[in-house]
């Protein structure tokens, strides 16, 4: 088969962009008052939500939250006990995961032990009778944007963890998805290959311009891609918006103990959030004001996160400036008063 020499796999136009890009095609993904159950066990309870056109979503919350069984429904390898979900307004519902226009990157990666990086990558068009030519081809404009292209020619037991998965990546984008579904896809790296990877994924998100649907455990790693932000707890939607909005604004103290950084703290007939790094350790500046007791510290840098406990509202932590908390550092067991400002609460329905 003769070759384009024009082609480019990355900037080919997909279906349905022009009707994007003149704005009829305002969500990728659509979940209508979804529901699964495993016998008596319901996974997911009658969950609706809305994800835009080329956004990063990311599904988020704790063990056994429904987050995997959500991802797994939109790929087609969980089938829906009741309501409807649509891909780019076609109702998949009842679709294989074949015909779904989705594509899964697994946390395994579970690249083909027996096959190059490059025919790793090409595996799917060999399925469809590409010319190994053409498919080749394609897949180094693949392994170019994952920046794995020097290594088109090695086997997967050459590679670090962390250009598996980028191969992993590669293989998934070939097939030119409407949507990327990631199951936890950073959670075998180190802490550093994750932050660098990351950024690599939000990259290549905003390059080709599709949705990514991320499923993580990791708030921190939430927060630094999501456009996207879906809290999830006992199979249902806690909140669900931009990053920072669903930081700093929680909807429910759930949300605000999940996502870290907050005191839920009640008083005066009110429960509130107030993020540790609005607290401070000091007599007499003002604002709202609790005794609490130092019961440790941890040093992170930057900040020292120091922890304490309060009678009325248990556990609560500070986040003080190096300088400032090393020049008088409280021990365990001191007492002190926890202030903040009243416009850094952030008001909770009552607990």
């Amino acid at each position: 088969m003769r070759i384009d020499p024009g082609f480019n796999a990355l900037t080919a136009p997909l279906p349905e962009v022009e009707e994007a890009q003149a704005g009829i095609q305002k969500y990728d993904v659509e979940v209508v008052a979804v529901t699964k159950k495993f016998g008596d066990t319901t996974a997911v309870d009658n969950v609706s939500l809305r994800i835009p056109v080329a956004s990063y979503c990311c599904l988020l919350g704790p063990s056994g939250c429904g987050k995997t069984t959500m991802l797994r429904m939109l790929a087609g390898h969980e089938f829906v006990t009741d309501g409807d979900i649509l891909i780019r307004n076609k109702n998949v519902t009842n679709e294989s995961a074949l015909n779904r226009g989705t594509s899964m990157m697994f946390q395994s990666y579970a690249l083909f032990p027996h096959l190059s990086v490059i025919d790793n990558v090409a595996f799917s068009l060999k399925l469809k009778k590409v010319a190994k030519a053409e498919r080749h081809a394609r897949a180094m404009d693949y392994l170019k944007l994952v920046q794995m292209e020097t290594m088109a020619h090695r086997m997967p037991s050459q590679l670090s963890g962390g250009q598996q998965q980028r191969v992993a990546l590669a293989r998934s984008l070939i097939t030119r998805p409407r949507v990327l579904l990631l199951d936890e896809p950073l959670s075998a790296l180190d802490p550093f290959l994750r932050v660098l990877m990351r950024t690599e994924l939000k990259r290549i998100q905003r390059e080709l311009g599709i949705t990514f649907v991320h499923v993580t455990h990791s708030q921190e790693e939430a927060l630094a891609l999501s456009d996207v932000m879906v809290v999830m707890d006992h199979g249902q939607i806690q909140q669900a918006g931009p990053a920072r909005e669903v930081f700093e604004s929680p909807a429910n103290s759930f949300v605000a103990r999940f996502i870290g950084g907050h005191n839920v703290i009640s008083m005066e007939g009110r429960t509130v959030a107030v993020r540790a790094d609005r607290c401070r350790i000091a007599e007499g500046i003002g604002g709202r004001q609790l005794a609490a007791e130092v019961v440790g510290s941890e040093y992170q840098g930057p900040v020292v996160r120091l922890n304490l406990k309060c009678e009325a509202n248990g556990d609560l932590s500070a986040l003080i400036p190096d300088a400032r908390f090393f020049s008088d550092p409280p021990k365990v067991g001191d007492k002190v008063t926890m202030s903040w400002l009243a416009e850094d609460e952030a008001a909770l329905p009552a607990a």
